[in-house]
């Protein structure tokens, strides 16, 4: 079970963007994802016709490394680790290690 997903609410915790929130909008690879408003920067594009696009300075956010980012835990408004527990009908779920409230998605 994957510890930070797509939907998730996340914190910076280290690099250029530290303490910037944002939602994941997709997962790269398995060390990899893209979060929203975080790790962006101008690119230069050059018009294509075939597919429609214009040129010019488009903004576009790169992968940041899972390492340097935490889920939020909104009940602290900290940044928190994730942990797997298996429940008693025998479903797993993702916790909170700092308060083991369970992880909403």
């Amino acid at each position: 079970m994957q510890r930070i997903r797509k939907g998730d609410e996340v914190i910076v915790i280290a690099g250029r963007d530290k303490g910037k929130r944002g939602t994941v909008l997709r997962r790269i690879d398995a060390q990899h994802v893209v979060v929203e408003g975080v790790n962006r920067v101008k690119k230069h594009q050059r018009p294509n016709p075939m597919k429609g696009l214009t040129g010019g300075i488009v903004d576009k956010d790169l992968p940041i490394h899972v390492s340097n980012i935490a889920l939020f835990n909104p009940a602290t408004q900290k940044g928190d680790r994730a942990g797997v527990k298996r429940l008693d009908d025998g479903r797993k779920v993702r916790i909170f290690k700092g308060n083991g409230e369970q992880v909403e998605v």
